[in-house]
């Protein structure tokens, strides 16, 4: 009786040792499993990113083909026009080099331009007072030198005559004139819109020519100036820089201009002719 009972009990724990083996083994499995497909997900993903960027490299291969073929077609029709034209290549060159160096002069004659009206308008602005450059305003546009006056620093009031408080302002201008004697000048009249009420004065197209011969005349007949250099010029009411709607507004479009700028002849010499087609 004792032996069954030892042989029930060994058959017992052999068979509870063999499940727990069986289910190791299952758990192992279920692990190995998970990594493998794990494994193998990411290989697919690898795998289609490595399908797109060669994709990509076969469009980009496919572009960069169709790209060079249309510059290749390019050249050749240039080619054959360049026959056809009886054009060849080393003359287009020629012609392509020979606009360069148009282009290069033109460049530097602007440059030599600009630096001889700085420099005119440094030595002015610097010969002005304080309280005179509160009514005088220089400018450089393209090249050109432009003195803006105010009317009440040049001319009596509501008249063309040039008052004494002008004398020394004109006298700094006529010392800058005279030392670039290569420039010619203009002097250009301006007022507001307000009708002008005087005898022998019809509008302000009259008022802003008498203005600028005024100035013009106190140039050559004080200062020496060459009347060969100057111009006098008006545009009346016509060329304003702000509204007339207000007295400030007035005030800054009743102004004389002095145009300082290269002679015409001097600044063609200074360009030369340009090539020949």
């Amino acid at each position: 009786m004792k032996k069954n009972i030892l042989f029930v009990s060994l058959l017992a724990v052999g068979m509870l040792m063999t499940s727990c083996a069986s289910k190791k083994e299952l758990l192992n499995c279920r692990s190995e499993n998970q990594t493998l497909t794990g494994n193998y997900q990411d290989a697919k993903e690898q795998l289609a990113a490595a399908n797109a960027r060669v994709k990509s490299l076969e469009e980009q291969l496919a572009q960069a083909k169709r790209t060079n073929n249309s510059l290749q077609k390019s050249l050749d029709k240039s080619l054959n026009n360049a026959s056809q034209n009886n054009v060849s290549i080393e003359k287009l060159v020629d012609q392509i080099n020979e606009s360069n160096q148009y282009i290069r002069h033109l460049v530097e004659v602007k440059s030599k331009s600009d630096s001889l009206n700085m420099v005119l308008t440094n030595n002015l602005t610097r010969s002005l007072s304080k309280e005179e450059m509160k009514e005088v305003d220089v400018q450089v546009l393209k090249g050109v030198v432009y003195i803006s006056l105010a009317d009440n620093m040049l001319y009596k009031s509501g008249s063309y005559e040039i008052n004494n408080r002008a004398a020394e302002t004109l006298s700094k201008i006529a010392k800058i004139i005279m030392d670039y004697s290569e420039y010619d000048v203009l002097v250009e009249g301006n007022t507001d819109n307000v009708p002008i009420t005087r005898e022998n004065i019809r509008n302000n197209w009259d008022l802003s020519c008498l203005r600028a011969s005024s100035v013009v005349q106190y140039l050559q007949n004080n200062y020496g100036v060459d009347p060969k250099r100057l111009t006098a010029g008006g545009r009346g009411e016509y060329n304003p820089l702000t509204t007339n709607d207000t007295e400030v507004g007035k005030q800054r479009n009743r102004r004389t201009q002095i145009i300082i700028t290269p002679k015409l002849d001097q600044f063609m010499e200074l360009i030369d002719e340009a090539p020949k087609e």
